[in-house]
């Protein structure tokens, strides 16, 4: 019965159940990204037979853990170790791929034989040693995707690598990356006698812990773990699986109050039929039942369509999610039961209300029930037409209404949130006319300028002054927060951009100016000392600059943050102050003419041209079409069921006379109006959202938004789109309701 009361109204259960499987659609490839990305993550961590691993302490990732490169000699050393290797990872852009892992290895290293060689040779061989280039080994994933070989070279960032040989690990990540020398990823990464981590192999595991203990003793800046505490430690999943789930979650609340829409117009339009089964005997519970079956029902459908269509969008999207290590394959049971057990959720709340109604119909109102508004007809006092229909029929205008509106405002809340990290970065020159980051790189985190380039850029006429900086970011396990750090030489012009409301500036090594919002979590004051990474600061100041995620860390030396970073004489940015501010756009040009290794914008425009902003402007689109399908199926399953509610009517209305055309008319009218109404409302829970999320604790201060007056206008215009495009269709149905049929429609 249930299966033929949904194929009954096939119009309605189709748009359901594909809004429904939207989201499981976003569930299925999100939860396959994050849990690739962990898988890969976890593999080249402890994959490698190795017992321990020697890191830096804290750090947000082993991409941004800095060890010094003579320690592997020490440990070499002890007399309970077998073998050390040093391994250095990071990202790079490579013909267009954006995010492209790069391992540095010794030659030598015991790691690599885990890596399978199916094409070419090996890092150790001679012809390795011999060949035209730097040397390097590409994944098997990679090197299909770039359609690569043996032979042919590629290009990371700004060098060229000569491709020797094709690896297989069997790990989706690792063969989208690729191997290079140690000394070459060093170069490559501007990281020079740095390694991320140390993996160490022991004669004897049973020594681990007294290896342990001597480590501590001999490196207490350094942290020496097992390799599965250490992978353990990587928040980097985490935050991708949280990223994803954020995004899914949109999905899915629309497509829940679509559910419900959907449901709540079937039990409007089955009143009658309703009210006779009421008659018959039919109790509440069983009325109920019927109803919540039909929507966990249509919920089943939903999630296996969305199976489906998030499998399909892994294989299509295959060339760039295989780099962070998604594929079909990695469409897990756990993945799948988390799909389960949110349709199944979706299925049981999209029903209740519209359950519990239906259970609530008197039998003999029902079966009086004749199609249109139910009960009394309520009619405002101002408006046409079209303002009365959706007065009239509140539960369906308020459902349609979230759908528009939780669509509009997760689409202005994430803008605005990205235009507020946009703003801080901005931030960072200060009055400087002028920016520097590091030409082709994946992200501004990994920019690395070396400071004989900031040497020459103050030798120019125009240049007053350039300004280094180093900025990086840590963990405090804890405070349960991380800590971002920056570096600033003590007697800058930069440095003094930050307002010490508390004790002095910088003036040497060791020293901290710790940020306002930091320091009240962390209970520190003046004269204070806070340790970071296994590294002890004298606090000398506290700070206010008005930008959260500056108060929520501290500032150093550059010399201590260029150590603590493992980029010696480099430098992550430059901030250029000129004697005539009028020429920073022909700086500008001549910066980037005269060194190609750097990327030099005006300091307003800086953050525009981040790569890792434009990635972001990339996954706020794809977000946003998103968003603006799913909200439209809604809208558009909204209207369906009010052309089907009003059968009769239109069948009055035509016998009266009217033309399609004008049917057509007040069912677009109708739906834009939906669109007004429900952008509206999109702005009200944008502004609520930006208020929650301002009021996380700590985090918040990072998630400021910016609201300007661009972001309110294509709310309203993205609203008129959901309204347009979810009314063609059920107009165009209207017009085409010949009048005999209707009238006779009930």
């Amino acid at each position: 019965m249930l299966l033929k009361n949904l194929l009954r109204r096939k119009g309605r259960t189709f748009l359901t159940v594909l809004s429904i499987a939207i989201g499981v659609a976003a569930i299925i490839a999100m939860g396959a990204l994050a849990d690739g990305f962990q898988a890969g993550y976890d593999s080249f961590l402890t994959g490698g037979k190795a017992d321990l691993v020697l890191s830096q302490p804290d750090a947000m990732d082993v991409s941004m853990s800095a060890v010094d490169e003579s320690v592997g000699a020490e440990l070499e050393n002890l007399s309970e170790v077998a073998a050390v290797s040093g391994m250095l990872q990071g990202l790079v852009q490579t013909d267009g791929v954006p995010y492209f892992f790069a391992f540095g290895y010794p030659e030598d290293s015991f790691l690599l034989s885990r890596f399978k060689i199916i094409e070419g040779v090996a890092l150790d061989s001679r012809e390795a040693q011999y060949s035209r280039g730097n040397p390097m080994l590409l994944g098997a994933s990679a090197a299909e995707i770039l359609g690569k070989h043996p032979g042919d070279s590629l290009r990371l960032t700004d060098s060229v690598f000569r491709i020797i040989g094709i690896y297989e690990t069997g790990q989706t990540m690792e063969d989208s990356g690729a191997i290079l020398r140690l000394e070459d990823a060093q170069e490559l990464l501007g990281r020079q006698r740095q390694v991320s981590v140390f993996y160490i192999q022991l004669k004897d595991s049973a020594l681990s812990e007294r290896v342990e203990q001597r480590a501590l003793r001999l490196w207490p800046n350094y942290l020496l773990s097992t390799t599965e505490a250490y992978a353990d430690q990587q928040i980097m999943g985490d935050a991708m699986g949280g990223y994803v789930w954020a995004i899914a979650g949109l999905a899915i609340v629309i497509g829940g109050v679509g559910m419900m829409n959907a449901q709540l117009m079937a039990v409007m339009e089955r009143t009658r039929e309703i009210g006779v089964l009421r008659s018959v005997g039919w109790k509440k519970w069983r009325i109920m039942r019927m109803i919540l079956g039909e929507s966990l029902l249509v919920g089943i459908l939903g999630g296996l369509l969305g199976i489906g269509l998030g499998w399909l969008m892994l294989i299509a999207s295959s060339d760039f999610t295989s780099f962070f290590g998604a594929t079909a394959q990695n469409v897990t049971p756990a993945v799948l039961q988390q799909a389960l057990i949110t349709v199944l959720v979706l299925g049981f709340v999209g029903g209740a209300y519209p359950a519990w109604r239906a259970s609530r119909l008197p039998p003999v109102e029902a079966l009086r029930y004749e199609g249109g508004s139910a009960g009394k007809i309520r009619r405002l006092p101002i408006g046409g037409m079209a303002v009365q229909s959706l007065w009239q029929r509140t539960s369906r205008t308020l459902l349609a209404l979230s759908a528009i509106g939780i669509t509009v405002g997760g689409i202005m809340a994430l803008e605005a949130i990205v235009r507020g990290a946009m703003d801080m970065i901005g931030t960072m020159g200060g009055d400087a006319e002028i920016m520097i980051r590091q030409a082709g790189i994946a992200d501004t985190g990994y920019s690395t300028i070396d400071e004989r380039v900031g040497d020459k850029i103050t030798l120019l006429p125009e240049v007053q002054s350039a300004s280094g900086l180093i900025f990086t970011a840590t963990a405090l396990p804890d405070a349960g927060m991380f800590f971002i750090l920056q570096g600033y030489a003590p007697h800058s012009y930069s440095i003094q951009r930050f307002n010490v409301t508390e004790g002095e500036y910088l003036s040497g090594n060791h020293q901290m100016m710790l940020g306002r919002m930091i320091a009240d979590a962390m209970h520190k004051e003046v004269g204070d000392t806070i340790e970071i990474g296994n590294t002890r600061f004298r606090i000398v100041g506290i700070f206010e600059s008005g930008s959260g995620w500056q108060e929520m860390g501290g500032v150093i030396s550059l010399r201590d943050a260029q150590t603590f970073a493992g980029k010696p004489r480099k430098v992550s940015l430059y901030m250029v102050k000129l004697n005539d501010t009028t020429q920073a756009a022909a700086v500008v040009e001549e910066i980037n003419t005269l060194y190609p290794e750097i990327h030099a914008a005006l300091t307003g425009e800086f953050a525009d041209q981040m790569p890792d902003m434009q990635s972001m402007d990339a996954m706020m689109g794809a977000i946003s079409f998103l968003a603006i399908f799913v909200g439209g199926v809604g809208v558009m399953n909204t209207m369906l069921m009010a052309v089907l509610e009003r059968t009769r009517e239109i069948g009055v209305l035509r016998a009266l006379g009217w033309r399609r055309r004008r049917i057509l008319g007040m069912i677009m009218q109708e739906s834009l109006l939906l669109g007004i109404f429900g952008g509206i409302v999109g702005i009200g829970v944008a502004l609520g959202l930006g208020y929650a999320l301002g009021n996380i604790p700590m985090l918040g201060s990072a998630l400021t938004p910016v609201w300007e007056i661009d972001i309110f206008t294509r709310a309203i215009i993205v609203a008129l789109l959901l309204g347009l495009v979810g009314g063609i269709y059920p107009a165009l149905r209207a017009t085409r309701l010949q009048p005999v049929e209707a009238l006779m429609y009930e």
